[in-house]
């Protein structure tokens, strides 16, 4: 099978791989399609062999067959708890776990008997304070900016913005891609996915009865942990991956999601920016700031 190539640090290596074999745990059992992960690592230094993939134009319906699937992963859970900030399971060894990474940052993980904490301590501590120094650091993100997101930080422990997940997740956290970004969800062959991804060979099946070609989206380049459906959902619109209203509209008949969820788009998009801050420094500090501020 032809592969994609990916080299990069152990770490960075080590936590892509665990969060793939754990999403294709979930896409067995009918979840959204992920990339099949063929190798990983060797003795001369850290690679990562995925499928290769053949591009598609994005479909309506392959983006509504998406979300359904998206929503069975997030609520993916055999073991029957899930803390925020979990690590895949690759990552725990002797029950400890170190970060994993998103992109080029570290992302802080806890082991799956961590303390429970609630969405807002974990999204407060975990995927926005950490980020901050780096982003000052850079001048992305100024002093009154800094207030802006300590601010929220207090709402944010205080539980203002905790929401129940979807209907179908159980578990305190659901099963995240991670870094849902527009560039990580591939519009593959219906033909190429049957052999390259995890979850994809009955769509393809489907296809031949139907005369139907088309295509199917797939998850690649994960950052996977323990969080809330709606950040997975809201990291979809931050560079504006096509049928973001038709894949929202057909999860939440699929698992609704809570009430309010509209109001928390932004916030749940916070993560992913602030991380582009700290990496990037630029514009992206500004729209970090501009966005915390609706909710501080």
């Amino acid at each position: 099978m032809a592969a994609f190539t990916k080299r990069g640090t152990l770490a960075a290596i080590a936590a892509e791989a665990a969060g793939l074999n754990d999403l294709a745990r979930a896409a067995r059992a009918g979840g959204a399609p992920v990339v099949r992960l063929l190798s990983h690592s060797s003795p001369r230094g850290s690679r990562l062999d995925t499928a290769l993939l053949s591009p598609a134009s994005p479909s309506a319906s392959a983006a509504e067959e998406f979300a359904r699937r998206l929503a069975v992963t997030h609520a993916h859970c055999p073991e029957g708890s899930r803390v925020f900030g979990q690590a895949p399971a690759g990552l725990v060894h002797g029950g400890r776990t170190g970060d994993g990474v998103m992109g080029a940052a570290p992302l802080p993980l806890v082991a799956p008997d961590s303390r429970p904490r609630s969405f807002g301590e974990f999204y407060a501590e975990d995927r926005l304070l950490a980020y901050l120094s780096a982003a000052r650091a850079n001048g992305s993100i100024d002093e009154d900016g800094a207030r802006v997101l300590h601010r929220l930080a207090d709402r944010l422990r205080e539980g203002a913005f905790d929401a129940p997940q979807p209907a179908l997740v159980h578990t305190d956290a659901a099963l995240l891609h991670g870094d849902l970004w527009s560039g990580n969800l591939y519009w593959a062959t219906r033909e190429s996915a049957a052999r390259g991804a995890v979850g994809a060979a009955e769509r393809e099946a489907e296809g031949r009865r139907t005369g139907e070609g088309g295509c199917v989206a797939v998850l690649i380049d994960p950052a996977s942990q323990g969080g809330h459906a709606e950040s997975d959902l809201a990291q979809l619109t931050v560079f504006g991956a096509p049928f973001t209203d038709r894949i929202y509209a057909a999860y939440d008949e699929a698992s609704p999601l809570a009430d309010g969820w509209r109001e928390r788009v932004g916030l749940h998009r916070l993560h992913i920016l602030i991380v582009h801050a700290a990496l990037f420094g630029g514009a992206y500090g500004r729209q970090t700031v501009r966005e915390a501020s609706a909710y501080a």
